[in-house]
């Protein structure tokens, strides 16, 4: 009976339109009243849920994109990427995808991404003759690329959410083959779609042009390299890179591209603390979910369930997905992440997956819902600086829909895309 408290009312909660967070708290707090444990339970699994020194990374990270993003570091990479890839078909879409790319690798956030790249490249392509719903898709499609890169505090919430099980260094190294591949499956999306609404191409501006434009953008995108090259050598660990990501872009905007204002400083720091008290919050509230997830044994109830319906490991794995596709479609990326990994880790692992390999599979699934309504935070950011509805993007998403999709399959079911670089360094 506890179990369908717990299940029932947070999904109740979550159709009335009650905020993610406050629906676990209140779920868990039904539970907690009706199995008569002592009120302190929830409060303690709370506090020890967030008391980790490991979540210092979470606002760092956070606070770095912030950062780049008000200084000015998204400006030059689109101009590096309107110069590198502008003069093909649908240049300005296949522009948006490289620069998407380079800047979700910086700021590690796919609605940073989108709310950055996407005031810059959203009302360029209107302008130049695009469709709204193309320039929205191709942004907000490209920006999830985010969600895999070295500064995503996405994967320290998945490392953690395991009980530090996973290595940070394995999981940063497993996401980087991901996000090529998810980069080039964008790029045909948008290539094969501006080819059937016959966009123009642009002008190629020379190699001189190309260079001069990267090396603008190079120091903004050498934050990814001092990451992934400190935690692979040992320098220092995810936590201290992330301070170190956050100096970094201080001295980058304020010393070198001299970008940054008092003002924007200050809208960074805000919006840094925002997003890092919603994040913390859930972390906190999810850690009750997950100790009377635990306490009921719901992994081990699901699990059975689907070895109910099948022991085929790929049918499996393709249910783990459809699962985890339809709540990502109500929660947040962070939610989805603290509250699926303890029920969906063991059985995915039962049946042969790695907890990396779960772990890239488990953030391209969420990316993907950020793009789906009814949540879908990354779509309505951009819908709202196209000017566009949501219902009118839906209807033309299909081929981007496709692009990710394809990527998240072949995550899935090929281990080598996730393991082979990991494997390779820590073996």
């Amino acid at each position: 009976m506890g179990v369908t408290i717990l299940s029932l009312s947070f999904f109740v909660l979550l159709l009335l339109g009650v905020p993610v967070a406050f629906s676990i708290g209140l779920a868990s707090l039904a539970t907690i009243l009706y199995e008569g444990l002592p009120l302190a339970v929830g409060f303690q699994q709370m506090a020890s849920g967030m008391n980790v020194f490991s979540f210092l990374a979470i606002p760092f990270f956070i606070f770095a994109g912030e950062l780049m993003m008000y200084g000015g570091i998204a400006d030059r990479i689109v101009a590096f990427a309107k110069n590198l890839v502008g003069h093909v078909r649908g240049g300005l879409g296949m522009s948006n995808v490289v620069a998407c790319t380079l800047f979700g690798g910086v700021s590690g956030s796919p609605v940073a991404d989108v709310s950055a790249m996407g005031a810059v490249m959203i009302p360029m392509m209107k302008k130049e003759g695009y469709h709204a719903d193309y320039a929205v898709n191709v942004t907000t499609h490209a920006a999830l690329v985010g969600a895999l890169m070295p500064t995503s505090h996405n994967m320290i919430i998945y490392t953690l959410s395991t009980g530090g099980k996973v290595s940070m260094g394995s999981l940063i190294l497993a996401g980087i083959i991901p996000a090529v591949i998810l980069t080039i499956c964008n790029l045909a999306a948008a290539y094969l779609v501006a080819v059937k609404r016959g966009y123009p191409a642009g002008r190629f501006p020379g190699w001189t042009a190309v260079g001069q434009s990267f090396a603008r953008s190079l120091p903004g995108l050498l934050v990814v390299v001092i990451i992934l090259v400190g935690i692979l050598a040992g320098a220092f660990t995810a936590t201290e890179s992330a301070s170190i990501a956050v100096l970094y872009a201080l001295g980058l905007t304020i010393l070198v591209y001299r970008s940054l204002t008092r003002e924007q400083f200050l809208k960074a720091a805000r919006k840094a603390v925002k997003t890092t008290g919603v994040v913390l919050l859930l972390i906190g509230i999810s850690n009750v979910f997950g100790y009377l997830i635990s306490l009921y044994g719901l992994a081990e109830l699901t699990g059975k369930a689907l070895s109910s319906l099948s022991s085929t490991p790929w049918i499996i794995f393709l249910l783990v997905n459809v699962i985890l596709f339809l709540l990502g479609t109500f929660l947040d990326m962070a939610a989805t992440i603290l509250l699926c990994t303890p029920i969906f880790l063991p059985i995915c692992q039962h049946y042969g997956m790695g907890s990396v390999q779960f772990g890239i599979m488990l953030l391209i699934n969420c990316a993907l819902g950020l793009n789906t309504p009814p949540v879908g935070t990354t779509q309505f950011v951009g819908c709202a600086i196209g000017e566009v509805s949501v219902g009118h993007v839906m209807r033309t998403i299909w081929p981007f829909y496709g692009a990710l999709i394809a990527a998240m399959l072949l995550v899935t079911y090929v281990p080598a895309f996730s393991l082979w670089l990991p494997n390779l360094f820590f073996k």
